[in-house]
């Protein structure tokens, strides 16, 4: 598994569902730059059942996200047709209606291989047939972008395993600290709480204030 963090976000254009029912052709992450943080996450397919928890609670919370200037985009294997038809269909009956942000349409499964984290490869058989090992959708991949378009925190988790879109937020807000008050965020770190230089100093500090505090 690649390690993209400190790297550029792989680049991609393709073809995306916005506010749930408008196809974007050449839809880029680009847009973003200089303007937005990004959380961009892979989910293994439509019309399945842990998928549609992840992304109806990142809906859910897109008030949030938005508060912290943070624009959240979805991607998967699929057609965007296949997306419109799941976002128009009711939640009552296991759709996603009501998800206004981008879900992009990885088809030719040339993005979730650019980010590793297609769960599977391409290989030949004996033959020299060209067959497809694994299986050929995207593990459960979350990468939070900065505004200059570097990956900053990566998590993948396998398809089993839904993700905690409150770990998503505490990142965003970790690393937007980060950013304006130039101090690291230890361990459990909330918004709110104490953070500390990156010093020697700045350790033994917090470690002191929050055995006082315990």
């Amino acid at each position: 598994m690649a390690v993209l963090v400190g790297k550029k976000a792989p680049s991609f254009r393709a073809t995306a569902v916005v506010n749930g029912e408008e196809f974007e052709e050449n839809f880029s992450l680009e847009q973003y730059l200089g303007k937005k943080h990004v959380l961009f996450f892979f989910y293994p397919m439509d019309f399945t059942f842990v998928c549609p928890t992840e992304i109806i609670a990142f809906q859910e919370r897109m008030e949030e996200f938005e508060r912290k200037n943070v624009a959240v985009v979805g991607c998967s294997t699929d057609t965007h047709f296949s997306h419109f038809a799941w976002l128009n269909t009711p939640q009552d009956q296991g759709g996603i209606q009501g998800v206004q942000y981008p879900l992009v349409a990885d088809a030719a499964k040339t993005i979730a291989t650019n980010y590793d984290v297609l769960a599977g490869h391409y290989d030949y058989n004996d033959a020299g047939e060209t067959i497809f090992v694994g299986e050929p959708v995207a593990y459960r991949g979350l990468f939070l972008i900065d505004k200059e378009g570097i990956v900053r925190h990566q998590v993948v988790n396998d398809m089993p395993l839904g993700r905690s879109i409150d770990e998503a937020l505490r990142m965003v807000d970790a690393l937007q600290y980060f950013e304006v008050k130039g101090e690291v965020c230890p361990a459990n770190w909330e918004e709110g709480k104490e953070a500390m230089q990156a010093t020697k100093e700045g350790v033994s500090s917090y470690l002191a204030n929050k055995s006082v505090s315990n």
